[in-house]
């Protein structure tokens, strides 16, 4: 355990919660100040930014261009404004943590942390943070428990179980390593492994929150309302896959209370999280969010955008600003219950990847997933997904309800698809046992045909 590190994080949090006080003009000034350090820093360490931003350093946030992985990655070496690092020199880091070659949770050299993408949206990114920023990352997923309401401290420790990837690179093993201690005893599974191992894991533990992926906690409930699971944790939470709002009511049935639905990446740490009215605040004294049209243009409050433009406010390692992300989200107003200031993010319908392009009479057809959600959501226990191969469409149903037969299934999904203006595209339907799974161990709801295989 390391007690600098674990003392920055209660000091950060300590501190974070005098900002939920904070009213709209105290927000824009904490951002404004803080975007002016962070480019001061930038422009000083990386030639990559001054390049990228060559004769715009002193024009606003929305005038600048934006920045991609591929673009990072391509000029990490120019990009992080420390001449210590090296992209190569990282990514032998991680290959020697994936080969069993050390603990995530402590720092590279003494003064660094890492993490990587499973590349499932593109080429794969490697992300890397000093300590200060590092104490950031862990208070800011911390900080999704604050505005929960689920409290943590010396005399009643945060008994977590976490159930994701056990890749070690992956940033949520990163943080349960660097967070292990007596305050937060973590219970760390694997998506992959056997439910019933899984159950008999939980049962044994008694986590007081439960954490993983949507197409994890869903066939959990199940376990739970079948009397197998018997656990009782004071919050659910769904992270880095959608939760749509069928499982999550799935979830309240199983345990009693709604779950939260905590929005993040590797990139940026904690982007939003709910409060008790369930409001998914955006961390505004964090980072900067942009929902955008294709062309990168602003859409205005209540409509989704094409993506997401992200600055993180603490980044100084390897910045990011106006960072794209293929998320597409929609910005809402200030007004909540709870009395919190920071934005609302009023929904998160996925990301670009997940629209699949299919044969139409004049031309390709966009299909959003929403398609398939209407359809399946009600006829899969455990989950589902849409597979685009060469020939049509493979739709996987694991734990296929009582009541649905894979022939009314295949039926009603190539009734949609006629319907959304989609022709010459077989679909075939298969009862599974279990998804097929990331890298990382996420279960995506539809893969396309440039998808991860």
């Amino acid at each position: 355990m390391d007690l600098r590190l674990i003392s920055r994080v209660l000091f950060l949090r300590a501190a974070w919660r005098r900002r939920d006080h904070w009213d709209a003009a105290q927000i824009t000034a904490h951002q404004d100040h803080a975007l002016g350090g962070l480019r001061r820093a930038t422009y000083a360490g990386s030639e990559f930014y001054r390049r990228h931003h060559a004769g715009l350093h002193d024009a606003p946030l929305d005038q600048l261009p934006s920045v991609t992985k591929a673009d990072l990655m391509e000029h990490f070496d120019e990009a992080v404004t420390t001449p210590d690092l090296s992209l190569a020199e990282l990514e032998n880091h991680l290959l020697s943590l994936t080969q069993g070659g050390g603990d995530p949770g402590r720092p590279w050299k003494r003064r660094w942390w890492a993490a990587a993408t499973a590349g499932t949206t593109g080429r794969r990114g490697t992300f890397v943070w000093n300590r200060s920023e590092w104490a950031t990352v862990l208070a800011s997923y911390a900080r999704a428990n604050d505005w929960a309401g689920i409290s943590a401290g010396l005399t009643r420790p945060l008994k977590m179980a976490l159930v994701s990837s056990r890749v070690p690179t992956h940033q949520s093993a990163v943080v349960g390593a660097s967070l292990r201690s007596g305050l937060v005893p973590t219970l760390r599974l694997d998506v992959t492994a056997p439910m019933d191992e899984t159950v008999a894991a939980l049962n044994r533990f008694q986590p007081r929150i439960l954490v993983g992926y949507a197409s994890a906690l869903k066939p959990l409930a199940a376990e739970q309302r079948a009397g197998r699971l018997h656990i009782s944790p004071q919050g659910v939470m769904s992270a880095s896959e959608v939760l749509t709002r069928h499982t999550a009511s799935e979830l309240e049935a199983a345990w009693g209370s709604a779950p939260f639905d905590v929005y993040a990446a590797t990139e940026t740490a904690g982007i939003a999280s709910p409060c008790a009215y369930r409001n998914r605040h955006v961390y505004e004294d964090l980072l900067i969010i942009e929902p955008v049209d294709q062309a990168g243009n602003p859409v205005p409050p209540g409509t989704t955008g094409a993506k997401l433009l992200v600055t993180v406010l603490f980044s100084r390692t390897l910045p990011l600003i106006r960072y794209e992300m293929s998320d597409t989200v929609s910005l809402g107003g200030r007004d909540c219950p709870c009395g919190r200031a920071f934005r609302i993010l009023e929904g998160i319908e996925g990301r670009i990847e997940d629209v699949l392009q299919l044969p139409g009479t004049a031309g390709k057809v966009n299909v959003h997933p929403i398609v398939f959600h209407h359809i399946l959501d009600q006829a899969a226990a455990a989950g589902w997904q849409v597979i685009q191969e060469t020939y049509g469409l493979r739709v996987l149903m694991a734990g296929l309800a009582p009541e649905a037969s894979t022939e009314g299934i295949r039926t009603a999904v190539a009734g949609a698809l006629k319907e959304a203006g989609v022709v010459d595209t077989q679909v075939t339907v298969h009862v599974v046992e279990r998804l097929e799974r990331t890298a990382l161990g996420k279960a995506p709801f539809v893969q396309g045909l440039t998808g991860p295989r």
